[in-house]
């Protein structure tokens, strides 16, 4: 069901002057969003990191770590203005709106956090807690487990760990491409299993993940044989 953003703000908010300068990109010129994404940038953090804390009392630091970090990021941010009807509010320069930034992510969750420092700056910080728990109710009540979270480069090291494995080893195969659209093709080896898998990605860090990902699946095919 979509929502609108306006409806989730305090009338404080939503009938004064800043919710303007929330909504105007630095695209635009003269009082623009950037100073109120950096604060709702903190008050977001920790409005999530409070909740998640409360509702959770037994998860350690972790876990609490990894759901904060898939709540606040600029993907789910993005797609909270998008629920929101906040993309077609936004107030931006005549060339960013032509290259189609009122969809683009960042732009986008900007915005989000800029309400949101907005919020905290003319109503407080209760009013700005409100605002950012009704933004996210359907997302707190239906969390992702933290193991899903968790990078598969870490979950193949927990792995092999738990079946005192040697751990694996990753190598740079072949990179390809001009230096703004790099290819990496790498390869992890498995020792104690005698096998590896490869990965491709835009960087090393992406390859790497995307090696680990495939071991991890030929990994769980071994398993059930």
């Amino acid at each position: 069901m979509s929502r609108d953003f306006r409806s989730l703000l305090p009338a404080a908010v939503r009938d004064g002057d800043g919710i303007d300068q929330a909504l105007t990109h630095r695209s635009a010129g003269g009082r623009n969003n950037e100073r109120l994404e950096f604060l709702g940038d903190a008050v977001l953090g920790l409005v999530i990191a409070d909740a998640l804390y409360e509702m959770l009392p037994e998860a350690p630091e972790g876990d609490l770590t990894r759901l904060r970090a898939a709540l606040v990021n600029r993907e789910s941010l993005a797609d909270l203005a998008r629920e929101t009807g906040l993309e077609g509010t936004l107030n931006l320069g005549q060339g960013e709106r032509k290259s189609g930034g009122q969809r683009r992510d960042s732009i986008l969750a900007d915005a989000v956090e800029a309400l949101i420092g907005v919020t905290y700056r003319e109503a407080g910080m209760e009013a700005a807690r409100d605002f950012t728990l009704a933004l996210y109710v359907e997302r707190l009540n239906d969390l992702p487990s933290a193991e899903s979270l968790k990078d598969p480069k870490t979950r193949l090291q927990e792995q092999l760990q738990g079946r005192n494995a040697d751990l694996p080893v990753y190598e740079v195969l072949e990179v390809v491409g001009p230096d703004h659209k790099r290819q990496f093709t790498v390869a992890v080896h498995l020792p104690t299993q005698g096998w590896g898998q490869r990965g491709q990605g835009s960087s090393r860090r992406r390859a790497e993940q995307a090696a680990a990902e495939a071991a991890l699946k030929r990994l769980q095919q071994v398993q059930e044989q």
